[in-house]
């Protein structure tokens, strides 16, 4: 940690401490993007097979993305620059290794190549790419003007956004949308996408494509059909709608809502603004409760989703809780919980800073009862703390999203009622 990286002085208002907040994170994407594609390294450490210093993230770029914009509108990057850079990041994109249009969960930030995630997982990544093109669609959305440059993004990201086959992904019309596929493995993960989870947003963008869409069946009667969809059990006094015993790790109420506005968002399933506010509180109230005794939770301390950890990566929740806190949980909820995340945040900062503030932010992670911090940064943590905090302060990533015609009918396709739908279209 250099001394520019240290943190500073307690006593910061609560708008200059998101801004530092957000500048800080920012570096993630602006600083330690890949010199040639402008894409989000995956993590900032070697941890896995891979190299980290090649390796990108084509979801954690989406978020990246929406990262970026968010420090334009804030005057915290120059718009002109990252104009430059996201019009750089999707001419790679263009040229880059898809199948069936659909991009891997890791490509080689140099030349475009797909980097396998797993031995069979070499192919198409479908939720990986519903959060890169979100993040494509919220840039297009942002860089609406006239000029040559502009224009020419728009054409662009159309270009990619057309190219995706989420029909593809449902192996020939079933009526559920698969996570992967492989030129060499073709299907044999069959992995189908049941909820509650993550990907919500798959089964939005998907059914919002203007040359590729799903039938809104794939999502009644497959997203919905998950062993963990229905929950309606109540933990801490409070319902939870959807979702695994005890709502599962917090990335859950993060990464589809980065675009996605939960407010008045509704379908006959549930109220998804409830959903994550539930989900929210009842990961805080067990921090408070802290039923397995870990050293550091509390009111001011709480966020269980998934993570580096002392012992791996991991996806912690109230059912897998190992004493590992991730900041990018607590402080990606601020929409949710604005005061409790905005004292959990003034907590780290104040507090531990000393340990867990450094380059590009808060670490990924840390276990006071094991006396850890993560030395890494992960793309896919760090993009939502700017999102989300953007998104508290302004609602601007929710705002561009929701302003695709696509994405309105996509939603209307689906069943969803929102305040963001005119009567026309609802």
């Amino acid at each position: 940690m250099t001394d520019s990286d240290r943190p500073g002085p307690r006593g910061l208002s609560d708008a200059e401490l998101l801004d530092l907040v957000q500048r800080q994170t920012l570096k993630y994407f602006w600083d330690f993007a890949h010199p040639v594609s402008g894409l989000a390294r995956e993590r900032s450490n070697q941890a896995y097979r891979y190299d980290y210093r090649d390796t990108v993230t084509s979801g954690g770029s989406g978020f990246g993305v929406m990262a970026l914009l968010a420090g334009a509108e804030r005057g915290f990057l120059p718009r002109a620059e990252v104009l430059e850079r996201i019009r750089g990041m999707v001419a790679f994109l263009g040229k880059a290794e898809t199948h069936h249009g659909v991009f891997p969960h890791f490509l080689h930030g140099g030349t475009g190549a797909t980097i396998p995630f797993s031995p069979k997982d070499d192919g198409g990544d479908i939720v990986e790419t519903s959060f890169l093109m979100m993040g494509l669609l919220c840039a297009r959305q942002y860089f609406a003007g006239p000029a040559e440059k502009e224009a020419g993004l728009r054409e662009a990201i159309d270009r990619l956004w057309d190219a995706v086959e989420w029909d593809w992904h449902t192996q020939g019309g079933r009526d559920v949308l698969y996570w992967h596929w492989s030129p060499r493995h073709g299907w044999e993960m069959n992995h189908a996408i049941t909820g509650w989870n993550e990907c919500l947003i798959t089964y939005v963008m998907a059914a919002a494509s203007p040359s590729h869409p799903i039938p809104p069946a794939a999502y009644h009667s497959g997203w919905t059909n998950g062993r963990t969809f229905r929950n309606e059990r109540t933990y801490y006094d409070l319902e939870l709608p959807l979702g695994p015993p005890h709502g599962g790790p917090l990335f859950f109420s993060h990464y589809s809502f980065l675009g996605l506005d939960p407010r008045g968002l509704r379908d006959r399933y549930a109220d998804y603004w409830a959903q994550n506010l539930a989900h929210t509180r009842i990961n805080r109230a067990h921090c408070i409760t802290n039923p397995n005794g870990y050293e550091g939770y509390g009111p001011n301390c709480w966020g269980l989703t998934a993570c580096d950890g002392d012992a791996g990566y991991g996806a912690f929740s109230p059912d897998n809780d190992r004493g590992v806190i991730a900041p990018t949980a607590a402080l990606s909820a601020m929409p949710y919980t604005p005061e409790e995340s905005m004292a959990t945040l003034r907590h780290f900062y104040e507090d531990l800073g000393g340990e867990i503030w450094g380059r590009h932010g808060f670490v990924d992670a840390f276990n006071r009862t094991q006396r850890w911090v993560a030395d890494s940064n992960l793309a896919i943590d760090q993009g939502p703390i700017v999102v989300m905090i953007e998104n508290h302060r302004s609602g601007l990533l929710w705002d561009l999203f929701m302003s695709c015609e696509e994405v309105r009918a996509g939603l209307c396709r689906l069943g969803f009622e929102s305040p963001r739908l005119t009567a026309s279209e609802a």
